[in-house]
């Protein structure tokens, strides 16, 4: 019995025959592997030290699966585990993700989809996970797996409990709005209100009266006197989303809240004063907008006394498939499941649009799959094109390399097609699996390039 490592799965299960069968097939895939046959004794190895990922059956008897859930999430802050479950606890397993679990697989068992999470939890962005444990807890729904994205947490957790000013960059849709809410959830203003402003969605005419409020007769319309979103956000946190749309007018009374934290309501002379920290995030390069007389310099300055920089989407792959799946089951009935074609589309793409670009995506695969699973043609046209243009020529004739298994049952697969003339029922018989199974393997050939119809 070996000391665990961050390398070593650890499989919980009091079923022997289901211990040996993942056990057996992990080994065969090359990973370490350790057992327990209950949650104590699971504990007992995890005193001794720590696996890369614990996989464990919900139902055993002493301690289930969420117990043991529940006590590692507190000894082992970050460790992934897997749940495996029968179909009446997959409400109780979607839960228990919520408190910590990486994932949960259905009983029977599918192989594929078992080597595809554990490679996943063991990859090398495995190591950004550990340093994940010294942060802060994440918001809810918040993908951070990547080395790209774990690196600007530990920023934002040096720069949150500070007052100062913020500067958030980055490209439309790659999450700075995300990255703002981090920021003021790990800040010491937590329990005060967080006021979002977008001022490029704002008529430059009214974005005055927004910020800043206005009294009554201030202008044509102004019935009433309104309290603008400084005064809303005092106490707490402005965002100033896209910063770099206000006018150079606009910018200067901007310039002296972040001096002294005073201003004028419009059309009064009245001298307001809050306590608020601003943060500013844009799109644009502000250096740039400087140097070009479009962004004043000395207000450049004043709100980027630290810049965090969020990297886009093709910068941090490691998030694709993980944010696609959160995506995916949100507008799901179930549990979403990809397809490897669907996976190296979204993995080859380049996501010009970031996160709200996946979004988009996988609320149109899921509405296309009805709840099966998302298959590459699900996927919008210029994912499935990057996907074509990132593949190499099929050579279905080629012997399989390395005696993969995948690859043996392939090439099995496919002769036997060619074998009965692309006859989908004769195919199975021959092979002795059920048609739905060869169908689901062939679509996942067809999303490979492989030709599995008849020319």
């Amino acid at each position: 019995m070996d000391k665990l490592t961050e390398k070593t799965v650890l499989v919980v299960d009091d079923d022997p025959g289901q211990r040996g069968l993942i056990e057996a097939f992990l080994l065969g895939q090359g990973f370490r592997v350790e057992t327990a046959k209950s949650g104590a004794e699971a504990q007992a190895r995890l005193a001794e030290g720590r696996p890369g990922m614990l996989i464990s059956d919900v139902r055993m008897p002493g301690m289930t699966g969420l117990e043991l859930l529940e006590r590692v999430t507190k000894t082992h802050p970050g460790l992934p585990m897997l749940l495996v479950t029968a179909y009446p606890e997959i409400r109780d397993a979607v839960g228990a993700m919520r408190n910590g679990a990486l994932d949960y697989l259905e009983k029977p068992i599918d192989l594929d989809e078992l080597l595809a999470m554990v490679r996943r939890s063991l990859a090398p962005d495995s190591a950004a996970r550990d340093q994940a444990r010294d942060l802060p807890p994440l918001p809810p729904g918040v993908v951070a797996q990547s080395a790209a994205m774990q690196a600007v947490l530990r920023e934002c957790a040096l720069a949150a409990p500070s007052e100062a000013r913020l500067l958030v960059t980055g490209e439309s849709g790659a999450g700075k709005e995300v990255v703002a809410d981090i920021i003021h959830q790990w800040s010491t203003r937590a329990e005060g209100p967080l006021v979002k402003v977008n001022c490029a969605a704002i008529p430059e005419n009214l974005l005055e009266s927004e910020l800043f409020g206005h009294e009554k007769g201030a202008f044509t319309g102004a019935h009433a006197r309104r309290l603008g979103r400084f005064e809303e956000a005092d106490g707490g946190t402005l965002l100033l989303d896209e910063i770099g749309e206000m006018s150079p007018a606009l910018q200067a009374k901007l310039l002296r809240v972040t001096q002294d934290g005073t201003f004028n309501r419009v059309g009064s002379n009245a001298e307001q004063r809050v306590n608020v920290r601003i943060l500013a995030a844009t799109n644009r390069d502000l250096e740039r907008e400087v140097a070009e007389g479009r962004f004043r310099e000395d207000l450049y300055y004043r709100l980027n006394v630290m810049e965090i920089a969020v990297p886009p989407l093709r910068a941090r792959r490691a998030d694709i498939v993980p944010m696609a799946l959160r995506f995916a089951e949100a507008h799901s009935s179930g549990k979403a499941r990809f397809s490897p074609g669907a996976l190296a589309a979204m993995e080859a793409h380049d996501w010009p649009g970031n996160v709200r670009e996946l979004r988009n995506a996988m609320e149109r695969a899921a509405l296309l799959a009805r709840g099966g699973v998302i298959l590459a043609e699900h996927l919008p046209a210029r994912v499935q094109q990057a996907a074509a243009a990132a593949r190499p020529e099929p050579a279905e004739e080629a012997p399989p390399t390395g005696g993969q298994m995948e690859d043996i049952e392939r090439a099995a697969i496919l002769r036997a097609l060619r074998e009965h003339r692309f006859n989908r029922s004769e195919t199975a018989r021959a092979l002795g699996i059920s048609r739905r199974t060869l169908t689901y393997r062939l679509r996942e050939y067809r999303d490979q390039g492989y030709t599995v119809d008849p020319e």
